[in-house]
This record gives C-alpha cells, structure tokens and sequence, in this order.
C-alpha cells in the first residue's frame, strides 16, 4: 500500500504519437516519439522519447501515430538499449492480451488525468 501523498507524486498525462520507430534487434520495444503538452522557450511542442514494450501486441507500428495514451511523464529517464526513455506509457494487461487505454472523448495532449 502506498499513501495519498505518494500517489499525488505521479504525474500522467495524455501524450499524442508523432512518430514510432523500430529498434533494431529488440522483438518488444518501440521508439515513440510524443507529445505530452512540453513546450520550449519560443511556444513550440517538444517531443519526447518514449520506449515502450508493445510491439507484439500492435498489429502495426505505423497504426499508432496520431492516436492518444495516457503516459506517465515524472519518471527518472530510462536508457534502453541505447536509447533514453523519457516516460511509459500506460496499458492493461491480462494474462496473453495488452489493451492499450485511450481517452473516451478528444482532449489535447498534456492533459493532465486526475
């Protein structure tokens, strides 16, 4: 069990996919590009990188560009394989089966869940 005050630490946000990549020689991982509502000093959307472990449960890659999941933005990055990660997306798993969790209603990236 964990307390409030330590759950109120985890920061999720909805996070679009600009892009999606292969790792080379990785069955699992995907490099995604995403914008979780990050913002550079000019008003421009930064993107992150975000390795994620779906790759066998996607149909394909290229499928998820422009749709929406809820990732988890406040984690220390993560090098994967060479690659920093700076985030995870979220999923529900059930024995054999990944569903990925999409927002119900169009909201804009960086929307924060509460």
């Amino acid at each position: 069990m964990i307390n409030y005050e330590d759950f109120a630490k985890i920061e999720i946000r909805i996070g679009e996919v600009k892009s999606v990549d292969l790792i080379e020689g990785a069955d699992k991982l995907l490099r995604c590009m995403v914008d979780v509502g990050d913002i550079d000093a000019e008003g421009n959307p930064v993107f992150r990188q975000i390795l994620s472990g779906i790759r066998e449960y996607v149909e394909s890659p290229e499928s998820l560009v422009g749709k929406k999941f809820p990732y988890v933005v406040n984690l220390e990055p993560r090098t994967i394989r060479g690659y920093e990660s700076a985030g995870m997306i979220l999923a529900a798993k059930y024995e054999e089966t990944l569903a990925l969790l999409e927002p119900t209603r169009d909201v804009p990236p960086g929307t924060k869940l509460s």
